[in-house]
């Protein structure tokens, strides 16, 4: 008989292995943009990150369970999820070549915002005065951080918030599939649609890297997406969405780490005083979504 283990302990495991999914994130931006100052081309390193994506999830469920996992029950829902998904990376990747990972990285928690504003039309869902007020105030961080109208301002920031809102769509849609279909198979679409659209793209304009360093990111921006992934979905077997979201914003610290050490742009003033603005939005719309015991809105956006 295995060992009864306490729902405390369990927790705190699901929290460890979801702080190591965020810092898996982290490498998925990081090897992007080093990929992308590396004169890869945006689209292949999308088409990397899937495609490698797609050969674990074939290489590990395939012997275990054969092509169960291509299932679902609707194969136009997980298109859309594999598509939005896309989107999200697509412009993520863009505008990490043009701006500090600490940016792009608080700009990337407006997600929240988005879902929460969007499951009215969406999902029919009834937003008080307050969480209206606290998407207000998590917009007033953005302009912070990005400061619109001046020099420091980079038209790349927009297409973080486009990714923001690509996310948004994605978790919707994950919803929808909420309890039909496996991780798994999730996984599987996410990964073989986006392969399959990029590849006539990625291969036409294809580049290999020319040193040690760029070969390894060549790599690692597929195996930190799939590893992110199956660890987040392993942590919420652990502990609950309500748990585990606010340690997404340890991610921030990752970022700013591999900003300030990898990169040599540390953080500048103004983004000391938006992300907060930001953070503290997405909390409060996570609590009041917890009080008011409706499904809790991840804080980290997918990659």
């Amino acid at each position: 008989m295995s060992p009864y283990i306490a729902p405390a302990e369990r927790r705190l495991l699901g929290i460890g292995l979801a702080v190591i999914a965020y810092f898996m994130f982290t490498g998925i931006d990081s090897s992007a943009k080093w990929l992308g100052l590396a004169g890869i081309p945006v689209l292949q390193i999308a088409f990397l990150r899937y495609a490698i994506h797609l050969a674990l999830v074939l290489g590990i469920n395939v012997p275990r369970n054969g092509f169960t996992l291509i299932r679902t029950a609707s194969i136009k829902i997980q298109a859309l999820r594999a598509a939005m998904l896309l989107g999200a990376t697509i412009g993520n990747f863009i505008a990490v070549r043009y701006l500090p990972l600490t940016v792009t990285g608080a700009i990337a928690f407006t997600m929240p915002l988005f879902l929460c504003a969007l499951s009215v039309p969406i999902l029919g869902e009834t937003i008080g005065w307050r969480r209206w007020t606290a998407i207000a105030v998590g917009f007033v961080g953005v302009l912070v951080i990005v400061r619109p109208g001046t020099e420091a301002f980079h038209p790349a920031a927009l297409l973080c918030l486009a990714a923001a809102v690509f996310s948004a769509f994605y978790f919707l849609l994950t919803r929808r599939m909420a309890g039909r279909d496996s991780a798994a198979t999730q996984q599987f679409y996410v990964g073989l649609f986006a392969t399959v659209i990029l590849s006539p793209f990625a291969l036409a304009f294809w580049v290999w890297p020319s040193d040690p360093a760029t070969w390894v990111a060549f790599f690692t921006v597929g195996i930190f997406g799939f590893v992110g992934h199956q660890l987040i979905t392993v942590a919420h077997g652990f502990a609950p969405a309500s748990v585990i979201a606010p340690f997404s914003y340890f991610q921030i610290i990752f970022m700013a780490g591999s900003s300030w050490l990898v990169f040599h742009q540390p953080p500048d003033v103004w983004l000391y005083v938006g992300a907060p603005i930001v953070i503290a939005s997405g909390l409060y719309i996570w609590l009041r979504e917890r009080k008011l015991a409706k499904p809790v809105t991840p804080i980290a956006e997918p990659r």
